[in-house]
């Protein structure tokens, strides 16, 4: 195993709001006992989005914790906090709304205040509408591009890194291990690219793009039914142990002998709509030791303010 000492493996980790009860016990736990975990591993950012955002797209939001509180929490361990707001089908109508806006005021006034420790809040954005909106009304608040772009293509993967107006983008997870075009990336570029790993999406889906674009229509109320996945497997729904198995994934091994080594550290955990439980399966896995990892479920199962099922 090489020496990654050196280098810091940052995890972008789903749920803000979904999971704020989960992360308000976990969160403690990864910072007062190191010894769990990676000493490599840092938690960068958390993201998410309420229920009740026309701005939210790639997946249903859900949960309504208060937003004071879910930026507190972040606020107190120096986490950076990103709201989903990746709906591709925005109008000019749907810029004023309140609630969204509202969200995104609180996110830039943490920063206006000076109380961050030097940590930025984020978006994840997809709308070009919604990107120049909110780089004018809320320019204390960093862009990422959405992997709801499903940017395949490696020179338009490449020409989206170069916008100055991302400092992150997130490829489609099928670019994941194409080393002979990602290694001529720049290390200035390589900085800005953050791995989705643990995508469990057929990797010969060609409906991606049509999936992410019904669920943006339904989060505006149009009238359209709910988009029918015929991939093969599509009927299990989401499993972690079919994910290892997809050709796209990224795993801690992965992490620690390629993807750092080759200078890439920025690495996506999909995730927020599949519950408690299985999001600390994807937290054990790559943040926790082995050897420690039946502590730290302990830990979290027997806290019995937890509803993990």
């Amino acid at each position: 195993m090489p020496d990654t000492n050196f280098k810091t493996a940052k995890f972008h980790l789903p749920g803000l709001f979904e999971f704020y009860d989960f992360y308000r016990e976990f969160l403690p736990l990864f910072y007062t006992r190191r010894e769990f975990f990676y000493d490599y591993a840092e938690i960068a950012s958390i993201y998410g989005a309420p229920e009740g955002c026309l701005w939210s797209g790639g997946r249903l939001g859900y949960g309504d914790d208060n937003a004071e509180e879910v930026l507190k929490l972040l606020e107190e361990y120096g986490i950076s906090a990103r709201l989903t707001f990746s709906n591709s089908l925005l109008e000019e109508r749907h810029l004023s709304d309140e609630k969204c806006n509202g969200l995104c005021e609180l996110f830039a006034k943490s920063e206006r205040n000076g109380n961050r420790k030097g940590i930025r809040n984020g978006v994840i954005v997809h709308s070009e509408l919604l990107l120049e909106y909110l780089r004018e009304h809320y320019p204390e608040l960093y862009m990422v591009s959405s992997p709801t772009k499903v940017l395949m293509d490696l020179a338009d993967f490449r020409a989206e890194v170069g916008r100055n107006e991302f400092e992150y983008v997130v490829p489609d997870f099928r670019l994941n291990r194409q080393f002979d075009k990602l290694n001529f990336l720049t290390q200035e570029e390589k900085n800005k690219v953050e791995f989705l790993c643990n995508e469990c999406c057929y990797f010969g889906c060609a409906a991606r793009k049509e999936c992410y674009e019904n669920v943006s229509r339904r989060i505006l109320d149009e009238n359209c039914p709910e988009h029918v996945c015929e991939a093969p497997g599509a009927g299990e729904g989401y499993r972690f142990s079919k994910a290892k198995r997809n050709p796209g994934f990224i795993g801690n091994e992965d992490i620690m002998n390629t993807y750092l080594t080759a200078g890439f550290s920025n690495f996506k955990i999909e995730g927020r709509n599949l519950g408690s439980a299985v999001l600390l399966e994807f937290l054990l896995y790559y943040l926790v030791k082995p050897e420690h990892q039946l502590e730290v479920r302990e830990e979290i199962y027997l806290d019995s303010t937890l509803d993990l099922f």
